[in-house]
């Protein structure tokens, strides 16, 4: 039996960014009709080393698409020099239940919760979007970018991060990598609200305990994207950007409900009603929940991520290495 091996250097010559946004407007439809068995993650404490284990799996029926995610998540490995929340897909033969491949799960992760942005940008954010404002650049922030750069002409890109040092490297880094394929300018900014009254799209991804940016600057036209928050004490969206927005669209209704502060602490507080929210992201691709309807409405997209996200993903990756003979087989 032969297992295909796909690390970072594999994955990103198998796919694009395009093709990673176009699986995850698959895999929200999938979520929406409720066409996958998508169990509860399995937790493990470590206790010893202070860490915990996560096992995530699924199965698509539809697609014969058998997996699991494995993600570690052991804070102190930092000290070590070390990633802190390191991660496995393992995808199976649905048929068989053999194991058909080994694949590097932190950048899945990273690539389709990117992709996630892309996808209700592409669906919600003006067509005529020029100004995008990302805040936070941690490990999910360059997917972040490279996906919303994908489905818009974004001509000015402003990055803002807790630490300003961390903003300017990532700004530079990022003009640099992108330079031949996008047409745009990446610059590092000391405070989000100096740019809020003009962005067209914002897309947080940290995870700030409260607002990450003043939500009453937002202006007209406004599309912003909420990655970041995915635990219930944790609210880096400020209210204001629920109560003025006309659409509000999830990745996973119950996920978001249950997990996100962006969500949780506002409903709590009787500062928003569930009846405000939309629907899920997979029914407006579907043509079942209405879309922006003018330039003037402010929207909103709110993940959590899930499971058939990477089942999904992780599948397209592994047809697509298989066609380009990309990666190692491991004999077992």
């Amino acid at each position: 039996m032969k297992i295909l091996f796909l690390n970072k250097d594999y994955i990103l010559r198998a796919i694009s960014m395009k093709e990673v946004i176009e699986e995850d407007e698959k895999a929200f439809v999938i979520t929406s009709d409720k066409n996958a068995n998508i169990p509860l993650r399995t937790n493990v404490d470590i206790k010893k080393y202070k860490g915990q284990a996560l096992y995530m799996p699924g199965y698509i029926p539809e697609e014969e698409i058998s997996g699991q995610k494995i993600i570690s998540i052991y804070p102190e490995n930092i000290n070590k020099n070390l990633p802190s929340a390191p991660s496995t897909m393992i995808l199976l033969d649905a048929q068989t239940g053999f194991v058909k491949a080994i694949i590097d799960g932190t950048i899945l992760t990273r690539l389709r919760t990117g992709a996630m942005s892309g996808v209700a940008s592409k669906y919600l954010s003006r067509k005529d979007s020029k100004i995008f404002l990302l805040i936070g650049t941690g490990g999910q922030a360059q997917a972040q970018l490279e996906a919303v750069l994908t489905v818009r002409q974004i001509e000015e890109v402003y990055v803002s991060d807790t630490n300003f040092k961390r903003a300017q490297e990532f700004s530079f880094e990022m003009q640099e990598k992108f330079k031949d394929k996008f047409d745009v300018k990446i610059m590092p900014i000391k405070s989000p609200n100096d740019i809020v009254p003009k962005a067209d799209i914002i897309t947080t991804v940290t995870t700030s305990k409260t607002p990450s940016f003043d939500g009453k600057l937002i202006k007209k036209g406004t599309h912003i994207n909420s990655i970041g928050s995915y635990t219930p004490d944790a609210q880096e969206t400020p209210v204001e950007v629920l109560k003025k927005s006309s659409k509000i669209y999830f990745d996973a209704y119950e996920a978001v409900l249950s997990e996100s502060g962006d969500v949780i602490i506002p409903i709590n507080k009787g500062e928003f009603s569930k009846d405000k929210i939309t629907g899920e992201i997979g029914q407006l691709i579907k043509g079942n929940k209405k879309p922006r309807e003018n330039d003037d409405e402010i929207t909103w997209f709110k993940a959590v991520g899930t499971a058939v996200l990477d089942l999904v993903v992780g599948e397209k990756i592994y047809k697509k290495a298989i066609k380009n003979n990309i990666g190692e087989f491991l004999e077992f």
